[in-house]
Protein backbone atom coordinates (compact mmCIF):
# COMPACT_ATOMS: atom_id res chain seq x y z
CA UNK A 1 0.00 0.00 0.00
CA UNK A 2 1.34 3.61 -0.64
CA UNK A 3 0.31 6.99 -0.41
CA UNK A 4 1.11 9.97 -2.19
CA UNK A 5 2.89 13.09 -1.67
CA UNK A 6 3.34 15.18 1.18
CA UNK A 7 1.18 18.55 1.12
CA UNK A 8 5.00 20.83 1.06
CA UNK A 9 6.86 18.13 -1.74
CA UNK A 10 9.08 16.65 0.88
CA UNK A 11 10.28 13.41 0.82
CA UNK A 12 9.41 11.49 3.98
CA UNK A 13 10.87 7.75 4.43
CA UNK A 14 9.30 4.65 3.65
CA UNK A 15 7.96 2.66 6.75
CA UNK A 16 7.57 -1.07 6.69
CA UNK A 17 4.50 -1.65 8.95
CA UNK A 18 4.36 -5.20 10.80
CA UNK A 19 2.47 -4.16 14.18
CA UNK A 20 -1.07 -6.26 14.21
CA UNK A 21 -3.15 -3.59 15.91
CA UNK A 22 -2.10 -1.13 13.37
CA UNK A 23 -2.36 -3.28 10.28
CA UNK A 24 -5.88 -4.12 11.51
CA UNK A 25 -6.68 0.04 12.00
CA UNK A 26 -7.16 -0.09 8.50
CA UNK A 27 -9.14 -2.79 8.13
CA UNK A 28 -12.34 -0.52 7.89
CA UNK A 29 -13.57 0.80 4.59
CA UNK A 30 -13.80 4.34 6.17
CA UNK A 31 -10.38 4.18 7.03
CA UNK A 32 -9.30 3.42 3.75
CA UNK A 33 -11.76 5.94 1.73
CA UNK A 34 -10.34 8.43 4.17
CA UNK A 35 -6.56 7.89 3.61
CA UNK A 36 -7.16 7.47 -0.51
CA UNK A 37 -9.18 11.26 -0.13
CA UNK A 38 -6.70 12.80 1.97
CA UNK A 39 -3.98 11.37 -1.01
CA UNK A 40 -5.88 12.87 -3.61
CA UNK A 41 -6.81 16.46 -1.90
CA UNK A 42 -3.93 16.65 0.31
CA UNK A 43 -5.37 17.89 3.28
CA UNK A 44 -8.93 18.37 4.48
CA UNK A 45 -11.55 18.74 7.48
CA UNK A 46 -13.83 15.95 8.61
CA UNK A 47 -16.98 18.19 7.07
CA UNK A 48 -14.72 17.89 3.80
CA UNK A 49 -14.02 14.60 4.33
CA UNK A 50 -18.18 13.73 5.29
CA UNK A 51 -19.13 15.72 2.30
CA UNK A 52 -16.37 13.86 -0.18
CA UNK A 53 -17.06 10.51 0.79
CA UNK A 54 -21.37 10.64 2.23
CA UNK A 55 -20.65 9.90 5.72
CA UNK A 56 -21.23 11.75 8.59
CA UNK A 57 -18.94 14.42 9.70
CA UNK A 58 -18.94 12.38 13.63
CA UNK A 59 -18.56 8.59 11.68
CA UNK A 60 -14.94 10.74 10.16
CA UNK A 61 -13.72 12.76 12.65
CA UNK A 62 -13.69 8.96 14.47
CA UNK A 63 -12.23 7.69 12.00
CA UNK A 64 -9.41 10.18 11.73
CA UNK A 65 -8.89 10.13 15.00
CA UNK A 66 -8.21 5.88 14.57
CA UNK A 67 -6.07 6.93 11.91
CA UNK A 68 -4.14 9.34 13.62
CA UNK A 69 -4.08 7.30 16.68
CA UNK A 70 -2.03 4.45 14.47
CA UNK A 71 0.26 7.33 12.71
CA UNK A 72 -0.99 7.81 9.22
CA UNK A 73 -2.38 11.10 9.38
CA UNK A 74 -1.32 14.01 11.18
CA UNK A 75 -3.00 17.73 11.73
CA UNK A 76 -2.26 20.05 8.79
CA UNK A 77 -1.98 23.72 9.19
CA UNK A 78 -4.91 25.34 11.15
CA UNK A 79 -7.00 27.37 8.27
CA UNK A 80 -8.55 29.86 11.14
CA UNK A 81 -11.02 27.82 13.67
CA UNK A 82 -10.74 24.84 11.05
CA UNK A 83 -8.53 21.28 11.70
CA UNK A 84 -7.80 20.14 8.45
CA UNK A 85 -5.63 16.61 8.41
CA UNK A 86 -3.40 15.10 6.11
CA UNK A 87 -1.25 12.22 5.41
CA UNK A 88 1.26 11.78 7.25
CA UNK A 89 3.28 8.56 5.64
CA UNK A 90 4.38 9.53 2.06
CA UNK A 91 4.92 5.37 1.52
CA UNK A 92 4.50 2.19 3.75
CA UNK A 93 4.97 -0.93 3.36
CA UNK A 94 2.49 -3.43 4.76
CA UNK A 95 3.40 -7.08 4.68
CA UNK A 96 3.54 -9.79 7.57
CA UNK A 97 6.81 -10.39 9.38
CA UNK A 98 6.91 -14.51 10.67
CA UNK A 99 8.36 -12.87 13.97
CA UNK A 100 5.63 -11.27 14.81
CA UNK A 101 2.40 -13.03 15.89
CA UNK A 102 -0.73 -12.01 14.29
CA UNK A 103 0.73 -9.52 11.08
CA UNK A 104 -0.35 -11.84 8.15
CA UNK A 105 -3.83 -12.41 9.63
CA UNK A 106 -4.06 -8.36 9.81
CA UNK A 107 -2.27 -8.40 6.63
CA UNK A 108 -5.22 -10.95 5.38
CA UNK A 109 -7.93 -8.82 6.39
CA UNK A 110 -7.04 -5.37 5.03
CA UNK A 111 -5.34 -7.17 1.87
CA UNK A 112 -8.92 -8.26 1.35
CA UNK A 113 -10.89 -4.91 2.09
CA UNK A 114 -8.55 -3.54 -0.10
CA UNK A 115 -9.16 -6.33 -2.71
CA UNK A 116 -12.76 -5.72 -2.68
CA UNK A 117 -12.58 -1.97 -3.26
CA UNK A 118 -10.09 -1.80 -6.08
CA UNK A 119 -12.54 -4.35 -7.51
CA UNK A 120 -15.81 -2.24 -7.53
CA UNK A 121 -13.79 0.72 -8.35
CA UNK A 122 -12.56 -0.88 -11.99
CA UNK A 123 -15.92 -2.13 -12.18
CA UNK A 124 -17.41 1.03 -12.28
CA UNK A 125 -15.06 2.61 -15.06
CA UNK A 126 -16.01 -0.42 -16.79
CA UNK A 127 -19.37 0.47 -16.17
CA UNK A 128 -19.13 3.85 -17.69
CA UNK A 129 -16.53 3.68 -20.11
CA UNK A 130 -18.95 3.79 -23.16
CA UNK A 131 -19.74 7.48 -22.04
CA UNK A 132 -15.44 7.96 -22.42
CA UNK A 133 -13.67 9.90 -25.60
CA UNK A 134 -11.54 7.21 -27.48
CA UNK A 135 -8.44 8.50 -26.44
CA UNK A 136 -8.63 7.82 -23.03
CA UNK A 137 -10.30 4.26 -23.71
CA UNK A 138 -7.19 3.48 -25.54
CA UNK A 139 -5.05 4.89 -23.11
CA UNK A 140 -6.19 2.67 -20.34
CA UNK A 141 -5.37 -1.43 -19.76
CA UNK A 142 -6.34 -4.43 -18.48
CA UNK A 143 -3.57 -6.90 -18.32
CA UNK A 144 -2.67 -10.66 -17.05
CA UNK A 145 0.18 -12.75 -17.11
CA UNK A 146 1.62 -15.77 -15.80
CA UNK A 147 5.04 -16.73 -15.55
CA UNK A 148 7.40 -19.28 -13.54
CA UNK A 149 9.60 -17.07 -11.02
CA UNK A 150 11.93 -17.67 -8.07
CA UNK A 151 10.80 -15.88 -4.85
CA UNK A 152 13.55 -13.60 -5.08
CA UNK A 153 12.71 -13.03 -8.79
CA UNK A 154 9.02 -12.11 -7.52
CA UNK A 155 10.22 -9.91 -5.02
CA UNK A 156 12.17 -8.21 -7.71
CA UNK A 157 9.15 -7.57 -9.18
CA UNK A 158 7.16 -6.39 -6.88
CA UNK A 159 9.27 -3.91 -6.23
CA UNK A 160 9.49 -2.76 -10.01
CA UNK A 161 5.60 -2.35 -9.91
CA UNK A 162 5.66 -0.41 -6.75
CA UNK A 163 7.66 1.83 -8.25
CA UNK A 164 6.44 2.60 -11.65
CA UNK A 165 4.11 5.27 -10.59
CA UNK A 166 7.30 7.80 -9.32
CA UNK A 167 7.66 9.69 -12.68
CA UNK A 168 3.89 11.00 -11.65
CA UNK A 169 5.42 11.74 -7.82
CA UNK A 170 4.82 15.69 -6.93
CA UNK A 171 1.60 16.18 -9.15
CA UNK A 172 -0.88 15.75 -6.57
CA UNK A 173 0.44 18.99 -4.49
CA UNK A 174 1.49 20.52 -7.11
CA UNK A 175 -1.16 20.79 -10.37
CA UNK A 176 1.55 23.04 -11.78
CA UNK A 177 3.27 20.18 -12.25
CA UNK A 178 0.63 18.18 -14.59
CA UNK A 179 0.66 18.66 -17.68
CA UNK A 180 -1.71 19.98 -19.97
CA UNK A 181 -5.49 17.53 -20.41
CA UNK A 182 -3.74 15.27 -17.47
CA UNK A 183 -6.86 13.35 -15.27
CA UNK A 184 -6.64 12.17 -12.34
CA UNK A 185 -5.61 8.13 -12.87
CA UNK A 186 -5.50 5.00 -10.92
CA UNK A 187 -3.35 1.74 -10.68
CA UNK A 188 -3.80 -1.32 -9.31
CA UNK A 189 -1.73 -4.90 -9.67
CA UNK A 190 -1.13 -8.07 -7.47
CA UNK A 191 2.03 -10.05 -7.77
CA UNK A 192 1.65 -13.00 -6.60
CA UNK A 193 2.75 -16.80 -6.73
CA UNK A 194 0.13 -19.48 -7.19
CA UNK A 195 -1.12 -21.20 -4.07
CA UNK A 196 0.81 -24.21 -3.85
CA UNK A 197 -1.92 -27.13 -3.84
CA UNK A 198 -3.57 -25.41 -7.00
CA UNK A 199 -0.11 -26.10 -8.93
Amino acid sequence: MTTEDRPDSSPRPRERITDPERIRALAHPVRIALLDHLGDVTEATATECAEALGESAASCSFHLRMLEKYGYIERAERRGREKPWRVRLADFDMRPDPAVPGSLRAVQAVGSLGLESEFLRAMDWFSRVDREPDEWVQAMTFTRSSFWATSEELAELSRDVQNLTNRFAGRHADPSRRPPGARYSRFFAVVNPEPEADR
